[in-house]
């Protein structure tokens, strides 16, 4: 007999929920067609290590009147991917609200060498295009805006983003950026990253990457740091983060040449190809960079991530094996040795109070899989989890990639030709070195290897899915962005944002599991979520009849 229970304090056995046909019972409510398409980006987890991965479907376009947890290309690529760097003057050409949607200023984070460095985080440019330019044309106003902006700031790079107006009318910001660089002889560039682009902000990501590769990247050859340089790619300073994995690494010893691009700078950029290794913590955003850089420059990539405490230790270690300086692992090891007393503190002290409690994750293109190192740390259970803008190899690994068929989305976006450089390319180690230090290279694991048996892995998740996955299983805490927020605290689940943290943070590093530990504790054992009702749970809606005349 199971025994009835309330709030969070459920029992495995009512936890025990049969998902296929959870699966079956949401696909009933859709039309055949679309029920067929969310069929294959809806799987349960196969039983036991070793099984069959199952083909996904992912990066595939949401179906029309579907609530998507999806943001646009230009999302991607300004907001993501250029917004968290400071001194780079980033018009958006078009209506004055895509310019707001993408200023994140509590997402986007930063920290200036000095109070005279340039930051130009705080503003938020656009052209403001009104009706007469749509029909007319706004290339003037953009001249107009790039030359305001430069006698305002005199910034020493402008960047010009498209939005979908702007792409539906054919204004040509590529040559309106050219001319006005020969002008003002500043670095100006532009990005089009329109938002109907690809099928998700994925494109937009892609975009921004090869944008800063061709226009940025390589213009610096000063040798910077110390011995040990690397970039950091697919790290944006979410609530900080960036500043934890910055102070981990300066005690390690590591120069940091590079973050793309979380607290970052143009400067940076423009001689990132001078470090000699690049550690990859989203591989879905930054990827792209990674191999070009790998190409034209010579220097290898390796999967990281800073997210858990114990990861953030295989991290290190790995950067020390790459370099094979017995100083520098000793280093690491001191350093590991010195901050993991007080996370095991703190771990040991929410365990208890959270071991046993549901998870769900749907966020980004690889936090869905990285957070699960923390809730694993606490003895929580994913049952749930999936991206945003996944491709395959997110979900099933890289080594997926030669099967993935290019569609007419993919072949909007430009794939640069990548050629060695002749005078700034170095090969840093030979591929049997590389062999030699005893870890793998240029790879990463996919997301469904890593979950349970009898738990979901779902792509492009919609409001409907979310809510009655919720009702199935039931979870203590449900991580995911803006949009899902609201929802799914009048489901009366706890809502972790884990695309701008609301006000918490930083998560990374050996600090921020600790922030995490306290932070999901206090959510998932707090009373305030049973008492949230809906209006119409509150008030029913009364019925009546006409009465007779």
């Amino acid at each position: 007999m199971e025994t009835t229970v309330t709030d969070h304090n459920r029992t495995e056995s009512n936890r025990d929920v049969d998902l296929a046909k959870v699966k079956s019972e949401i696909l009933s409510k859709y039309p055949t067609k679309v029920a067929r398409k969310r069929a294959k980006q809806i799987l349960v987890s196969p039983s036991g290590k070793g099984s069959t991965i199952p083909e996904i479907g992912a990066n595939v376009r949401t179906v029309p009147g579907i609530l998507t947890q999806r943001g646009c290309c230009y999302a991607g690529c300004k907001g993501v991917i250029l917004g968290p760097t400071r001194d780079v003057v980033n018009i958006v050409h078009g209506p004055v609200g895509c310019s707001f949607y993408a200023w994140l200023t509590r997402r986007n984070q930063t920290r200036p060498a000095s109070k005279d460095a340039p930051n130009y985080m705080t503003y938020c440019f656009t052209t403001d295009m009104q009706d007469e330019n749509i029909v007319f044309g706004g290339e003037k106003k953009l001249k107009q805006a790039i030359q305001e902006a430069y006698d305002i700031f005199h910034p020493h790079t402008i960047s010009v983003f498209s939005t979908c107006p702007v792409g539906l009318i054919g204004d040509d910001i590529h040559s309106v950026c050219r001319e006005m660089k020969e002008t003002l002889g500043i670095n100006i560039f532009g990005f089009s990253c329109e938002g109907y682009k690809g099928v998700s902000q994925s494109a937009g990501h892609h975009i921004a990457n090869n944008g800063i590769f061709k226009n940025v990247v390589g213009l610096d050859d000063t040798i910077r740091g110390g011995e040990f340089r690397i970039n950091l790619l697919g790290e944006y300073n979410i609530g900080g983060d960036a500043f934890e994995i910055e102070r981990i690494l300066d005690d390690c010893g590591i120069s940091l040449i590079s973050t793309f691009s979380g607290n970052s700078t143009m400067e940076q950029f423009a001689n990132s190809h001078t470090a000699d290794l690049n550690v990859v913590m989203c591989h879905r955003s930054i990827t792209y960079m990674a191999e070009m850089m790998e190409k034209k420059y010579g220097m290898p990539w390796i999967k990281i991530n800073f997210i858990g405490a114990r990861a953030t230790a295989q991290s290190l270690r790995k950067i020390a094996q790459y370099f094979e300086d017995d100083s520098l692992t000793a280093r690491v090891e001191e350093v590991i040795a010195r901050e993991l007393p007080p996370v095991t503190e703190a771990m040991e002290t929410a365990r208890p109070l959270c071991e046993g409690k549901l998870a769900m994750l749907f966020v980004g293109g690889s936090r869905a899989h990285h957070y699960q190192e923390l809730f694993n740390e606490l003895g929580m259970k994913t049952m749930a989890a999936g991206y945003e803008f996944g491709h395959r190899d997110d979900y099933e690994g890289r080594q997926v990639l030669p099967s993935i068929k290019v569609d007419a989305d993919s072949r909007n976006i430009e794939e640069l030709s990548v050629e060695q450089d002749p005078d700034k390319y170095r090969m840093r180690k030979t591929e049997e070195e590389l062999s030699a230090t005893g870890q793998a290279y240029r790879e990463y694991d996919g997301l469904i290897p890593d979950m349970k048996p009898n738990t979901f892995v779902i792509d492009d998740i919609s409001q409907y899915e979310t809510e009655k996955i919720i009702e199935a299983v039931k979870p203590d805490v449900f991580c995911a962005g803006i949009k899902e927020k609201y929802i799914i605290q009048k489901s009366g689940v706890p809502m972790k944002q884990l695309h701008s943290y609301d006000y918490g943070g930083p998560y990374a590093g050996f600090k921020g599991a600790v922030n995490f530990y306290r932070e999901i504790t206090r959510m998932t054992n707090s009373k305030v979520w049973s008492y949230v009702k809906a209006p119409w749970e509150k008030d029913p809606e009364l019925t009546a009849t006409y009465a007779a005349g």
